[in-house]
């Protein structure tokens, strides 16, 4: 039978899931609000293709559930304090039926393809293979990755660490997904070899928050917990697209809207999220298609505006204080905070005229927005990779900061900063250890609890492991989770450097393109996904994880294993580590037979992690002391610190446009669901560029036009994408969007903030013009 017209229409409407080669691309701007009818029609038709109606709805009812349940492996918002049984969204349950596929990719597939040609495959069809099996080794003399025991993988590995002329000769990258406790055993592993070698994914995130907030507040995190955003007066949300990268957070808005509290977003486009949601487990707004407001306010910035537009808006706060005292929390700024006068000054001295022009906002608009700011008692700032991937991201954050004192929005409930953490325990990597640049304090505790000597020197970061696997001085990389190859910056120099190292290990789920660019000797390891129980000697085991407003608590898997072959990662890290240190003391073996044992461990070596084990296991967890939201400061001079740094010239120069990376809505970090991203209204397209239609018109381009991209580094070298489709879009003039992984090729790995170390990511310089 025939489909209706009208089922016809629904049909188009419905978000394709994977990629259908061939299919014409479309652009039809979206109108509708944010999750709802579209994300459940999406992920049921996501579980079919997986294979998981079974599977998949389980997985729902266990998600994110107190110490029975396993953490979303997706973003880090934090789970519902009020006992909700359906706290999760459109992309987390995606996540998870792409981790529970039925799909695997085991040794016959290995011998079926060569490495040459898997080189081939899209990303895509790389992870759409489904799950690893069993450990591989690569054989450069067939061109074909190869089965290898878990022993003798283990031994590799550590029989060239010991062969290294050096311990610096190795770097240990960290995705955002690993647990707490293999966290720690790693960074133990990495610190006993002798080096703090240890990049992560917050090295190209929220390295720009946690530098600033330490140097403002003593604290590299946000103060702010879930009851803040339930009882604030105010939220301003900047450089975030919050249904597809938080989308749990659409429900904290649609509650405050329901209270009264008014809702800003800054962000160069107004997302879906920014507009109207239909919250799924709202029943009854489900049943009668009823939306809720998530905005009271969109201000939209160019690319890189956003400090001008905060400094504008205190800059306002400073005016209306000659005439109105209560504008300032005068009593906060004397007994809390220092250097609050040069800051007046600043403000005093910056001219309205820059303020417009820098921000791209007109000052009727700042105004209005510092309006909402001086009428809410209390407020919460958060904010994103729209803020921090920046070569001002520093400064960006400490205006926020900034911001926030000049009101006392800071150690009282319903205010502060809150930064918006990606990945869902890439906080708890960083608490854990996992950081390049580790303190005093911190080494001088794990080596009294450890009973190692740990090295003193700072290691390296994202960026200069990059560097100093092209010289050949870094040999060995090995990534735990995530996908290095794609995720980093300048695409051809990051693969050339990993083909350089004479051994890249990756621990993995999923194939992916970080198995295909690899060094002369290559290893996969196939571990345990966060959905999976994790059987040990001494039972089921558990994992903690830690979310965006540190709250830590525990994980638990619910399904077998895809393969009897997989290892937990405590376990991997527990074999190499044992393998390059065969005489150590550290009990290897003896944590991983019952992982509470690594939490003691970390009870004594990590601050705020005291009777770890007892009170993870506490209703909703526990949250780690935050000084600075008791008003203790840990800043060389005990106060809260404002910052007076110059506002950038962020004006791109003629003919140039500021192009800003970041991800579709059916992708989460480098994994790609399909060539939809049905939030701006595209359907199977990623090689597109989004571009104000004035900025088109002067340039001769049309709808969907073939256009050629090039990007200036600072050094002057310049990098080159030919072929995409231009997309009119709602965005300011001079600015421009697309999609990462695909655009990093255009960002030099050579283009990274002076203040933060980052790559500048948000804010790449290119020309557009019609396809040659």
């Amino acid at each position: 039978m025939s489909a209706s017209p009208e089922e016809q229409e629904r049909e188009q409407d419905e978000p394709r899931v994977g990629p259908e080669p061939g299919a014409e691309p479309e652009f039809h701007p979206y109108h509708h609000p944010a999750a709802g009818w579209g994300a459940a029609k999406s992920v049921t038709r996501f579980m079919a293709r997986e294979g998981a109606l079974m599977d998949g709805p389980r997985a729902i009812m266990k998600m994110n559930h107190e110490n029975t349940g396993f953490d979303c492996p997706g973003c880090a918002w934090p789970d519902d304090t009020k006992g909700l049984h359906l706290d999760i969204c459109e992309n987390g349950i995606k996540h998870v039926t792409w981790e529970m596929t039925r799909k695997r990719v085991d040794r016959e597939f290995f011998a079926a393809h060569s490495v040459t040609e898997l080189s081939g495959w899209s990303d895509y069809d790389l992870e759409n293979e489904g799950r690893l099996t069993e450990p591989m080794v690569y054989d450069p003399d067939t061109d074909h990755y190869v089965p290898i025991s878990w022993k003798e993988a283990f031994d590799l590995v550590g029989r060239t660490l010991r062969a290294l002329d050096s311990p610096h000769r190795a770097a240990y990258y960290t995705s955002g997904r690993l647990g707490n406790e293999a966290t720690f055993l790693y960074q133990l592993m990495a610190r006993e070899l002798g080096t703090n070698n240890l990049p992560d994914c917050s090295n190209m995130c929220h390295e720009a928050s946690g530098r600033a907030l330490q140097a403002a507040l003593g604290t590299g995190k946000g103060t702010v917990d879930l009851k803040d955003w339930e009882t604030t007066d105010a939220l301003f949300i900047m450089g975030v697209n919050v249904a597809s990268n938080a989308p749990r957070m659409l429900t904290a808005l649609s509650e405050a809207y329901h209270r009264g509290a008014k809702i800003v977003h800054i962000n160069p486009l107004v997302e879906a999220g920014a507009t109207r949601a239909i919250i799924p487990h709202d029943f009854k707004d489900m049943a009668t298609f009823h939306s809720t407001p998530t905005s009271t306010l969109n201000l939209q910035p160019r690319i890189g505006g956003d400090m001008a537009l905060v400094r504008g808006m205190a800059k306002a706060i400073l005016e209306q204080s000659a005439s109105d005292p209560k504008a300032l929390d005068q009593e906060f700024i004397d007994r809390h905070t220092a250097g609050f006068d040069e800051y007046r000054a600043l403000c005093e001295a910056t001219p309205w005229d820059e303020i417009e022009k820098q921000s791209g906002v007109g000052r009727d608009d700042i105004l209005e927005a510092a309006r909402v700011y001086r009428e809410a008692d209390r407020s919460i700032v958060s904010w994103c990779l729209g803020v921090t991937q920046h070569e001002h991201g520093v400064d960006t954050v400490r205006e926020i900061v900034n911001l926030l004192l000049l009101r006392g929005n800071l150690g009282r409930e319903g205010a502060g900063p809150s930064p918006v953490r990606g990945h869902s325990n890439v906080q708890g990597n960083r608490t854990c250890g996992i950081d390049h640049r580790p303190g005093t304090e911190f080494l001088d505790r794990l080596a009294k609890v450890c009973k190692i000597e740990p090295p003193r020197e700072h290691g390296l970061d994202t960026v200069r492991t990059i560097e100093a696997m092209h010289r050949g001085e870094v040999k060995v990389f090995v990534g735990m989770g995530g996908n290095f190859a794609l995720a980093a910056p300048d695409t051809p120099h990051t693969y050339a450097a990993l083909r350089a190292c004479e051994l890249t290990v990756q621990v993995s789920t999923k194939l992916n393109r970080s198995h295909i660019v690899h060094g002369r000797q290559a290893l996969i390891l196939p571990c345990l996904g966060r959905t999976e129980k994790d059987h040990q000697r001494k039972g089921v085991q558990s994992t903690s994880v830690e979310d965006s407003m540190s709250m830590v608590h525990l994980s638990v898997g619910m399904k077998r294993p895809a393969s009897p072959h997989l290892l937990s990662e405590p376990a991997i890290v527990a074999g190499m580590a044992r393998a390059a240190l065969p005489g150590s003391e550290t009990p290897w073996e003896w944590y991983i037979e019952d992982y509470d044992r690594i939490r003691d461990t970390m009870a004594q070596a990590l601050d705020g992690f005291e009777d770890f084990n007892r009170r993870v296991r506490l209703p909703l967890g526990f949250r780690i002391k935050q000084p600075a939201r008791e008003l203790v400061f840990l800043t060389p001079s005990g106060r809260a610190e404002f910052s007076a740094a110059a506002l950038p010239d962020v004006v791109p120069a003629p003919g140039m446009l500021a192009l800003g990376t970041m991800r579709s809505h059916d992708q989460w970090n480098t994994t790609i669901y399909s060539d939809n991203d049905r939030y701006r209204g595209i359907k199977n397209l990623r090689t597109l560029v989004f571009m104000n239609e004035d900025d088109m018109r002067e340039r001769g381009i049309a709808k969907l036009d073939p256009v050629d991209i090039t990007s200036t580094a600072g050094d002057g070298s310049r990098r080159h994408l030919d072929g995409y489709l231009a997309v009119p879009y709602d965005i300011p003039r001079g600015c421009a969007a697309g999609y990462m992984p695909e655009m990093n090729v255009l960002c030099a790995l050579g283009d990274y903030s002076t203040q933060s170390d980052q790559p500048i990511m948000k804010h790449v310089k290119v020309t557009i013009t019609p396809a040659a």
